[in-house]
């Protein structure tokens, strides 16, 4: 058996020497390693020698098998240094041209706006909550003050899942469940993605709105002025002036719709060329949110008493900020997921 390997050891050093490819060096590696390989079978064949010689040539294989992996290790890695060395000696590498800019991808500019906006509100003391996308009727409406009558629903453009649910319209129903599950005070803001049946260059299908509460003992209409005037100016800035005018929700009473100074005119009403502001149509102002005071009638849906607390509620718009931050006329740009749109940002 000793005879043997040795016999084998040469034939193997001889095929292995004249490998001239990766593709000959693993048929010779196959052909005495592999799972039938020659090798392999000698050393299949050790449990039929005669116990006091399996040691040794048990060594033996062992040792030339080693050998074998080694030299075809070596091999490649030769090889492998003469194909760098070839490189480099014929191609030439220019090492002052600028290196190769890895794409990077980035907070979408919807979320970026919505990230901003919950962080000057999160500043100013209020907790982030979330809720369902699909919702009862009792908490996107009934609970709100809106009725199955009233007129409002109609303005809501509501996408129904069965008959009693529906995907929110507003992220107003999480302020219900909010209140329903917490006592006052409480200082809430409610990011989140809403639907409604609506879709042109202003209204998309699917959008993002903040809604913001606050409720305690005698939570008065200067403090939701206070709250609104200090967003706003850091949102868009120091200088930018807010205006209050009265509106109607059906669940706040007072209600308002507040307006800034146009971000494009700074409320001037004219253009860089003197031409009327096409983007505030020459008003110097621009709608950017809705507010108001708690209606009673939330209060009492949720088990509170509207004689002993008192809050304000407000809701803007995310796609609204983000179109007048950054000039855009087109809400529909937003979701089109064209790149030379969203490398901008």
């Amino acid at each position: 058996m000793k005879a043997t390997l040795d016999a084998l050891g040469t034939e193997i050093e001889s095929a292995l020497g004249a490998c001239r490819s990766e593709e000959e060096l693993e048929g010779v590696r196959v052909a005495y390693l592999g799972r039938k390989g020659r090798l392999t079978e000698v050393m299949r064949g050790l449990g039929r020698l005669p116990a006091e010689e399996r040691p040794v040539i048990g060594e033996l294989a062992n040792a030339l098998k080693r050998r074998v992996d080694e030299r075809i290790q070596s091999l490649r890695t030769a090889w492998a240094a003469e194909r760098r060395a070839q490189a480099l000696a014929t191609d030439g590498v220019d090492v002052s041209l600028p290196g190769r800019v890895v794409p990077c991808g980035h907070i979408h500019p919807i979320i970026e706006v919505m990230h901003e906006a919950v962080e000057v509100l999160v500043g100013l003391g209020f907790s982030v909550y979330d809720g369902p996308h699909v919702e009862d009727e009792h908490h996107n409406f009934e609970a709100l003050n809106i009725p199955a009558d009233h007129p409002a629903r109609d303005m809501h453009d509501t996408f129904f899942v069965g008959e009693a649910h529906v995907l929110r319209t507003h992220t107003s129903p999480v302020q219900i469940r909010v209140m329903e599950s917490e006592k006052p005070p409480i200082a809430a803001i409610a990011p989140g993605a809403v639907y409604r049946h609506d879709d042109d260059i202003t209204h998309s299908p699917m959008f993002h709105q903040i809604e913001g509460f606050l409720v305690d003992r005698r939570v008065t209409f200067g403090d939701l002025k206070g709250i609104l005037g200090v967003f706003v100016q850091r949102v868009f800035g120091a200088g930018t002036r807010v205006r209050f005018r009265a509106s109607y929700f059906p669940f706040t009473e007072p209600s308002a719709e507040i307006d800034i100074s146009c971000v494009i005119c700074g409320g001037t009403r004219r253009g860089s060329g003197g031409e009327p502001c096409r983007v505030c149509k020459a008003s110097g102002w621009l709608e950017i949110l809705g507010a108001g005071l708690i209606h009673p009638a939330v209060f009492r849906a949720v088990g509170y008493d509207p004689e002993a607390v008192s809050g304000f509620a407000f809701g803007l718009g995310v796609e609204r900020v983000a179109m007048l931050k950054y000039g855009i006329t087109d809400i529909r740009l937003f979701y089109q997921n064209d790149l030379r749109f969203l490398r901008q940002f």
